[in-house]
């Protein structure tokens, strides 16, 4: 395995881990409105932020390391991604901003305006980025226009076709039940039972959804292998419906975390060895070895991975470790039923 492989590998891992933990930030953000309803609204919808609130921002750092990745290993696969994709990519920075403003503004206004508007947005930028990162990852699998030169020659309106569409369907309802399940399992009391009760009603749906976007890419565009995370992904999850119905949200996070992860790993080995495929022409099409830096450069960076790394790992996970404890709403008494 040389380090083209290797680098392309670990800018999977990085998507994953992105997709893993800020998927359920934006899930949270997500359910506001349907979580974050009746008597006890406002201190609903502040306890579900505080679920979020010691690791949302860390959490944005994984995409943050993806990208410069991205950029450092194959900086022909992140010019001709960003000057393709220039249109949803810069919806998603944009909703992205708006959420972060939204968060951190959140309690400097002690009013239920100014919060009702730091709520809105929040959830703009949670429903607009988790549909937008489906639909970037579905286009790059199924392949673009690309000539010769490496350079986009498709319009916006070439990447809202029914694959990727469906692809973008798949990533908001799984984060949204990724939220659920996390809000489950964060939470205590009435607004833990709505939380379970939530997640019963878009497990189903999410099955079905998920379900047929990874047939479809399995059939389209999959390999030999790729059939076992296909069927380690529809496995986890059947476990989710059975987990949530259960009210065991535990393990509900669990296989949400390992269905998300199984999907990237289909998409990320449905693309290899390409990383943009061209649908011009297969010779035109980005690669792992024509797209990649130099081989000292690749190298510098593995050295510099392997050592940061782990440290980064370990901080984050003892932060969550820190925050572990679960969140009450004072006050509430009898749960709203949702």
């Amino acid at each position: 395995m040389g380090l083209q492989e290797v680098w392309f590998i670990l800018v999977a891992v990085l998507f994953t881990g992105y997709f893993v933990l800020e998927g359920f930030d934006f899930g949270v953000g997500m359910n506001l409105p349907v979580l974050g309803r009746g008597e006890h609204g406002p201190e609903r919808r502040s306890a579900m932020m505080k679920s979020i609130g010691p690791v949302w921002d860390g959490n944005e750092v994984w995409l943050i390391t993806a990208g410069g990745a991205l950029f450092a290993a194959f900086p022909d696969w992140y010019a001709t991604l960003f000057s393709g994709f220039y249109l949803p990519l810069l919806l998603i920075l944009l909703a992205l901003i708006v959420r972060v403003v939204a968060i951190e503004w959140r309690g400097k206004v002690d009013t239920a305006q100014w919060r009702g508007w730091c709520d809105r947005g929040i959830i703009f930028g949670s429903w607009v980025p988790a549909i937008l990162w489906g639909v970037a990852f579905a286009n790059i699998v199924r392949g673009v226009p690309i000539d010769a030169d490496k350079q986009y020659v498709g319009g916006f309106f070439n990447l809202l076709n029914p694959y990727a569409l469906l692809g973008g369907a798949t990533t908001a309802i799984v984060f949204a039940l990724h939220g659920a399940v996390f809000l489950a399992l964060k939470t205590d009391g009435p607004l833990r039972a709505d939380a379970v009760a939530l997640a019963k009603r878009l497990s189903i749906p999410a099955l079905v959804v998920a379900g047929a976007f990874a047939v479809w890419t399995q059939l389209a565009h999959g390999t030999g292998w790729t059939w076992i995370v296909l069927a380690v992904a529809a496995l986890a999850l059947v476990i989710v419906v059975a987990m949530t119905f259960a009210a065991r949200e535990g393990w509900a996070f669990v296989f949400t975390t390992v269905a998300i992860a199984s999907t990237i790993a289909l998409l990320f080995g449905s693309l290899f060895p390409d990383v943009m495929p061209s649908t011009l022409d297969p010779a035109w099409s980005l690669t792992i070895h024509n797209a990649s830096s130099g081989q000292y450069t690749l190298t510098i960076m593995t050295w510099a991975a392997a050592f940061l790394t782990p440290i980064v790992m370990l901080y984050q996970g003892w932060t969550y470790w820190v925050f572990r404890k679960r969140i009450t709403v004072a006050g509430e008494r009898e749960p709203v039923a949702v």
